[in-house]
């Protein structure tokens, strides 16, 4: 599914750095990893790689055998739309649309109305435990429902592969728990490939391996 192959990141300027090189990763269709990493490494930076919001100095990424790095902004506008999902820190949910509108953005964007566009909605909404919340707005939800909300809006659409940047940083840690847990059966349930950055141990271990980005790539690390 997804197939990331010797890519190298670095930053030009007065003390150019490169960030990490030689990066390798693997994903099929349900896989779910964790890539962890000390403050600054670049986790964020290697999503925004696989995702084509920047650009790779050495390396290849294919999505389902597509290079990634060989696209225009175009086309990979056009990829994101269709075959990612984006789980972030910060809900991003639109505060002047209902839980269902934002849970309906993505199938909007690829032209899917009506009713079809309804039952996937209420699927995705009564999969992560809010089914009955579909008229709420957001002002009415608590921070983890509003982090539903995000999960539910990532995988809508059927994405082939999910990215979730540090999603429980501003949840307590039962509703972190509570999360971390729906998001890997959201994943499974959809067969999704998924990456999980994060800086906390037990959330990456509801991932079924654990990465350590360094300089000089991804190594694995051993389960506790």
């Amino acid at each position: 599914m997804l197939v990331v192959h010797g890519v190298t990141k670095s930053y030009a300027g007065p003390r150019p750095r490169t960030v990490f090189a030689d990066v390798h990763l693997e994903l099929c269709a349900g896989d779910y990893v964790a890539v962890m990493g000390e403050s600054g490494i670049g986790k964020s930076t290697l999503l925004n790689l696989i995702a084509g919001l920047d650009s790779v100095d050495e390396g290849s990424i294919q999505l389902d055998g597509l290079e990634l790095t060989a696209l225009d902004d175009d086309a990979l506008t056009a990829l994101r739309r269709k075959r990612m999902g984006f789980v972030f820190q910060a809900f991003h949910v639109l505060p002047y649309l209902t839980v269902a509108q934002n849970v309906a953005l993505p199938l909007s964007l690829l032209g899917v109305g009506g009713a079809e566009a309804d039952a996937r909605v209420a699927s995705m909404l009564a999969g992560v435990g809010l089914g009955e919340r579909g008229a709420s707005m957001p002002r009415e939800l608590s921070g983890g429902e509003l982090q539903r909300v995000a999960i539910a809006r990532a995988l809508v659409h059927g994405p082939q592969l999910v990215l979730v940047d540090e999603p429980t940083g501003n949840l307590d840690p039962e509703t972190a728990s509570q999360v971390l847990r729906l998001l890997r059966e959201q994943i499974k349930a959809n067969s999704t490939a998924g990456i999980l950055v994060t800086h906390s141990r037990v959330a990456a271990q509801t991932c079924d391996r654990v990465l350590q980005l360094t300089p000089a790539g991804l190594r694995e690390l051993a389960p506790n």
